[in-house]
This record gives C-alpha cells, structure tokens and sequence, in this order.
C-alpha cells in the first residue's frame, strides 16, 4: 500500500526487482464495446516474457461504475447485461494480479469502484495523486481530471459527487435506480459534447501551472495522466536543471478507425509509448 507522504500526495516505492511497470487509462470498458474488451483481455493475457513487473490503471477503466454491489447476483441480472460483463472483467484482473501487481486510480466515471471491488479484482487502491518512486526516480500520477481548472462546470459537478453526503445517498439507492441515472449523467454528457464538438481538442485540458505546481509539492519532474484522450508529451519548463513535463495517455477505442490502444511503459530506458492496436 502507498504511504501518505504529506498531506496531498501518497507515495509508493517500487521493490527493488521492478523492471518496468505500465501505465493505462481511459478504456471505458463496456458490454457494448467487445472489440475494446478484446484488446484490454489479450493484454492481460499477455505471455510472461512480455509482461511488466506491474501494472497501473490512471482511471476511467470502466464506462461507468455505480457500485460494488453490481459485483453481486440479483434476481434481475438478465435484464442487465452490463453486470455479467463487469463480473468478468473483475474475473480476468483477479486472473492478471496473481502475477503480476496491480494499481488502480479512480477516474471520473469509476470513482465508485471501492474496496469490495478492488478486493474481487486484486487490484490495490491508489489515492489522486500518487507519487511513484521508480529507478531513483519520482513520478506523479493522476488521472488528471482535477487538473482541468477552467472546466468550472465540471470541477463544481466533481466535488459534489466525491463528497461523502452525496456517494453516501447515491450508494442508497437501489442499484436498478443507479443505473437509470447513469444512463441519464451519459446521455447528458454525450449531448454536451456534441454541443461543444466531439474533438477532444476543444475540451478543457490541464492547467499547466497548476501541473507545475503539483510536480513542485512532489518533487517529482514528470507527471502522467490520462483524461483528456490527449495522449502527447508537453514540456512544462525547467526546475534546478531539470525538465518538467507532462507525459498524457491514450484513450483506448478499437472500434474505432484508426484504433486506439496506447501503453506508456517505463523501464529503466525511459518512457516509451507501446501500440497495442497493431501488436
């Protein structure tokens, strides 16, 4: 488990026998995508010799999360496909973290997934944001959306469904009604896109001050995050001597053309951007 290094950042120092570990977010894993649950599955199926020490997942794995209890049998589950799918994607981590570590960062459309379903899955919660202490090295990772400061709307939207009194009355209701609403929040969000364009350029990025600042109170000189399907390297200026930037990941969608499948692997060689689409 990640220690809590000051009041804002956790911190996890990787064994010493950690080769190199990957990092991926943004797959909005769900029943109607199988082309993306595919690719996600023949991942962690990988052979040995092509796997990482440990695997990181900077948030949004899932399209939508609405609790942990959708992990358990209800006399309605025929009508609900959506729960056998999320049962056996928590079948192959559990699967995948038997060899080899597995982190999980909430993001904006899992930060439901609590301890039940990390428990069933294998996986080991990681706060936002942590700092990873790799090959001498410190890396920030978030899943970047409280990065996003100028999206005013969705920060107000943001601490309103993170604070305690409103997952606390949500995770109340039945999970037929959680669903329903979930529905409703995409079809809302999807709409909103469409208002504004479906290029990811036009939406709110990260505050590159505020990036800055974060890599500052970590004393750590990269930060990586996914969120804004903008995967690319951004310098952020110089501190000491030393490089700051800002590594984003991909977004995976392999329905889509060209498909996209990013992997950012980090090893003792650096940072490298793996193609998952074309392996």
């Amino acid at each position: 488990m990640p220690d809590q290094a000051n009041d804002r950042f956790a911190e996890l120092r990787a064994p010493a026998h950690w080769q190199a570990v990957d990092f991926f977010s943004d797959l909005h894993l769900q029943a109607s995508d199988l082309a993306t649950f595919t690719g996600w599955r023949r991942y962690l199926l990988r052979p040995p010799e092509t796997r990482a020490s440990a695997l990181f997942i900077l948030g949004d794995l899932f399209e939508v999360w609405v609790g942990d209890d959708a992990l358990l049998p209800h006399p309605d589950d025929d009508e609900h496909p959506e729960r056998h799918f999320q049962r056996e994607c928590m079948r192959l981590l559990q699967e995948h973290a038997h060899h080899t570590p597995t982190y999980f960062m909430a993001g904006n459309r899992d930060f439901l997934l609590g301890p039940a379903a990390l428990k069933a899955a294998g996986m080991v919660g990681l706060p936002d944001p942590t700092v990873l202490v790799l090959h001498e090295q410190r890396w920030l990772l978030s899943h970047g959306d409280a990065l996003c400061v100028d999206d005013l709307d969705y920060q107000t939207f943001r601490a309103e469904v993170r604070s305690l009194a409103w997952q606390q009355a949500f995770l109340h209701r039945p999970l037929a009604d959680r669903e329903a609403l979930a529905r409703e929040l995409r079809a809302r969000s999807e709409a909103r896109k469409s208002e504004q364009g479906q290029d990811p350029t036009l939406w709110a990025d990260v505050d590159a001050a505020t990036a800055r600042q974060w890599l500052q109170q970590a004393d750590a000189t990269t930060l990586i995050h996914g969120h804004t399907h903008r995967p690319a390297t951004h310098v952020l200026g110089e501190r000491q001597g030393a490089l700051l930037q800002r590594v984003v990941l991909s977004d995976w969608d392999l329905a889509a053309r060209p498909p996209r499948a990013d992997l950012l692997r980090l090893s003792d060689q650096g940072l490298n951007r793996l193609d998952l689409a074309t392996m």
